[in-house]
C-alpha cells in the first residue's frame, strides 16, 4: 500500500501559496579538494547516496475526490540531473552575489509533479570556494525525521564512505481505483476521520467552522499569557513572491563567554543578540522605540522523546524580546527570565495542537485549517527565530570541506523576515529569509546581529 502523507506533512502542502513557499533550505560553502569539485562530481555523489533517502525519488499523488490525504509514489521518470542543477557567479563571486542568487532561487516554488527537492552547485565564488544551495519541501523533511539529501551527502572525513550498490527501480504507481479503495480502508480504520469525511460530503459548513474555531480556541488557551495580540511591527506586512537573503557569521565561543559571565543558556544569548539587532534596526528606520517596546518571537523547540525517530515533534515558545531596553546585559537577563518561565510553566503550543488545527481530516478541511493557522500567526507573533545546534567538527562532501552553513526558513503569511541559525565547527551562522519589497535593508539587520553580539561580548570585559 502506498505511504500516505501525515496530517502535519500535508498541511504544509495546503498552506503553500505563491507568496508563502513551504520549502526549507540551506546555503553551504565548501573548500574544494586538490582534485577539484565540479557538477559531475556532485551528481555522482547524489546518485550514490539517494538510496539512503528513498523519499527523494518519490512524488505526491492526490487521491481522487480527495477522500484521503495524498500518497507518496515512485517517480517513474526520475532524473537526478533535473534536481541537481548548476549555477555560477560572475567575478568577483562575492558573498553579496551569492545572497542575491539565494533570494531568487528560494522565491520559486517546487514542481509538485516531481520529487519536491532541488540542489544547486554554485561555482565562481571568491577564494576558490564553491557553494551548494538546497531546497526541500517541508512535507518531505517532516515526513522523514528531518533526514535529507544534504545530510547523507556529508562525511566525517575527506575520504567518502562506501555505500551499498543501488539497484532501485520504480514501483508502478497505484491507479485511481486502488487509491480510492485505500482511502476508504483508512477511513474505516479511523471512524473519526470517516465521520468528518461524511460531514464534508454534505457540506456541513457550520460543523467545519465550529471545529476550526474550537481548535483555534484550544491553541489560544494553551498560551494564556500570550493570548493578547502580538505588538504592531514593521515586521508584519503583506508580502509578495520575491525574496532577499541575508547572512551573518559569528563565533560560538563568543556566546559561551557571555553565558559564562552573565548566566542563562547559549540560546538565551542568541535571542538577546537578535533582540539587540532588532532594536538597532528599528532605530535605523526611525521607528518609535520606547522602554516598553517588544517584538514577539516564536521560538521552536524540539520535544522529540529520547530514542524516537518518527517525525519531528516541536513545541513553540512565544517570547517577548525586549527591544526597548537599551542595556545589553539587562536585555539578556529579561530574555533568560522569559524563557525560564515558559519552561517551568509548560506554556507552549505543542505539535499535537498544530496538527489538530491544520490536520483534522479530510483534506478539504486541511485547507481551511491551514489558512486559519497562517492567518493567526500575524496576531500571535512577529517573527520566527530557529536555532539548530550542529556538529562542532568539520564535515566533507566528496572531499570538499564545508566551511559555513546558513539555514533558510520559509516566511509565514504577513511576516517580512524569518531568522534561522546553525552552529557548526566553532561558528554560528545566521540566515535571514526576507520579503524583497518589505526588507530592502535585510543586509543591515544581518550586520547588526554581528554588532549586537560584539556589544554583549564587550560587557564581559572588566
Amino acid at each position: 500500500m502506498a505511504d500516505r502523507l501525515s496530517p502535519l506533512d500535508v498541511s504544509f502542502l495546503y498552506m503553500e501559496t505563491p507568496t508563502t513557499a513551504m520549502h526549507v533550505g540551506g546555503v553551504a560553502t565548501f573548500e574544494p579538494p586538490e582534485e577539484g569539485f565540479d557538477y559531475d562530481r556532485l551528481v555522482d555523489l547524489i546518485s550514490e547516496r539517494i538510496a539512503l533517502v528513498p523519499r527523494y525519488r518519490q512524488r505526491v499523488k492526490v487521491v481522487p475526490g480527495r477522500l484521503a490525504n495524498p500518497v507518496w509514489v515512485d517517480d517513474q521518470d526520475f532524473d537526478v540531473t533535473y534536481h541537481v542543477r548548476r549555477s555560477a557567479l560572475p567575478r568577483p563571486g562575492s558573498d553579496a552575489q551569492l545572497r542575491e542568487l539565494v533570494g531568487r532561487l528560494m522565491a520559486r516554488q517546487l514542481d509538485r509533479n516531481r520529487p519536491l527537492w532541488e540542489i544547486y552547485l554554485v561555482e565562481g565564488l571568491s577564494e576558490g570556494r564553491v557553494g551548494i544551495i538546497t531546497k526541500t519541501h517541508h512535507a518531505m523533511v517532516d515526513g522523514v525525521s528531518a533526514v535529507d539529501i544534504g545530510t547523507v551527502m556529508l562525511e566525517l572525513t575527506p575520504e567518502p564512505r562506501e555505500v551499498p550498490a543501488d539497484d532501485w527501480s520504480p514501483t508502478r504507481a497505484p491507479g485511481p481505483a486502488s487509491l480510492m479503495v485505500g482511502a476508504v480502508t483508512d477511513l474505516v480504520k479511523r471512524p473519526t476521520q470517516a465521520l468528518d469525511t461524511a460531514r464534508s460530503a454534505v457540506v456541513d459548513a457550520r460543523a467545519t467552522a465550529g471545529k476550526a474555531a474550537t481548535v483555534a480556541s484550544g491553541v489560544m488557551q494553551s498560551v494564556v499569557s500570550m493570548a493578547r495580540p502580538a505588538p504592531d511591527s514593521p515586521l508584519n506586512v503583506r508580502i509578495g513572491e520575491q525574496r532577499r537573503f541575508g547572512m551573518a557569521s559569528t563565533e560560538l565561543d563568543d556566546y559561551r563567554k557571555v553565558r559564562a559571565a552573565h548566566g542563562g543558556t547559549v540560546n538565551d544569548v542568541v535571542l538577546a543578540t537578535v533582540t539587540g539587532a532588532l532594536r538597532a534596526w528599528l532605530l535605523t528606520r526611525g521607528e518609535p522605540v520606547k522602554p516598553s517596546t517588544v517584538i514577539r518571537a516564536m521560538v521552536p523547540v524540539s520535544v522529540r522523546t529520547e530514542g524516537s525517530t518518527a517525525g519531528n515533534r516541536v513545541s513553540s515558545y512565544f517570547v517577548d524580546l525586549p527591544v526597548g531596553e537599551g542595556n545589553p546585559v539587562v536585555r539578556l537577563h529579561q530574555v533568560s527570565f522569559g524563557m525560564r518561565g515558559h519552561k517551568e510553566s509548560g506554556e507552549s503550543v505543542g505539535a499535537d495542537a498544530v496538527v489538530q488545527m491544520s490536520g483534522f481530516a479530510p483534506p478539504t478541511i486541511h485547507s481551511l485549517g491551514a489558512r486559519l493557522a497562517s492567518g493567526m500567526t500575524r496576531r500571535l507573533f512577529n517573527l520566527v527565530v530557529t536555532n539548530v545546534p550542529g556538529p562542532q567538527f568539520p564535515l566533507y562532501a566528496a572531499g570538499a570541506r564545508m566551511l559555513t552553513m546558513y539555514p533558510v526558513v520559509p516566511l509565514a503569511k504577513g511576516q517580512a523576515v524569518s531568522i534561522g541559525l546553525t552552529s557548526y565547527d566553532g561558528g554560528v551562522y545566521y540566515g535571514l529569509n526576507a520579503d524583497r519589497d518589505a526588507m530592502p535593508d535585510v543586509d543591515v539587520l544581518a550586520s547588526l546581529i554581528e554588532e549586537s553580539l560584539a556589544e554583549l561580548v564587550g560587557s564581559t570585559r572588566p
